[in-house]
């Protein structure tokens, strides 16, 4: 099977799963998400399944290493602004490629983009699960501190967390 049809499959059996009602209402209704998530894009990190959440439930961005620039905190803005949700979550997880490739330097192109900005959040630390707490954190602070004077979105809640992929916990920070 190629890998387009592959795809094709895994469609056809998400249609089947009974959620239809769920997107017919959000589609008629519009979304209205409870939580904006900034996660990594790594495939073993599913902010829906690991929160138990349901269509319109969260507002995900995902980009490797759960770094934000201006298309990120311009996403948050919407969701905050337009969408009236309540709480970031900046959610980085164990065995993280990007960090590891922060720590190891070994990145070109335009993956130096995201390790250059890692780098940066965790200086000199060269522990791969004290880095990703630390470029956590360094996130939930710029959340912060971009969104502090916002008249609509100053005073949502924003929270770091790290998602363990061994176990599947998350752990709030």
């Amino acid at each position: 099977m190629d890998l387009v049809e592959k795809l094709t499959a895994g469609n056809r059996a998400y249609l089947q799963q009974g959620n239809r009602s769920r997107r017919e209402e959000t589609a008629q209704n519009g979304q209205h998400p409870y939580a904006i998530v900034i996660c990594c894009s790594d495939s073993r990190v599913i902010p829906e399944q690991i929160f138990g959440a349901d269509i319109g439930d969260l507002f995900v961005i995902r980009v490797a290493g759960n770094v934000l620039d201006r298309h990120q905190l311009g996403s948050i803005e919407y969701a905050a602004a337009h969408l009236h949700t309540k709480l970031v979550v900046m959610l980085g997880h164990t065995g993280c490629g990007a960090v590891n490739a922060a720590l190891s330097g070994e990145a070109d192109g335009f993956i130096s983009y995201i390790t250059e900005d890692i780098r940066r959040a965790i200086g000199d630390v060269h522990d791969a699960d004290r880095a990703c707490r630390l470029n956590v954190c360094s996130g939930v602070e710029r959340i912060r501190t971009e969104f502090a004077e916002h008249p609509e979105i100053g005073s949502i809640a924003v929270r770091g967390a790290i998602y363990d992929i061994r176990s599947g916990a998350v752990e709030w920070l």
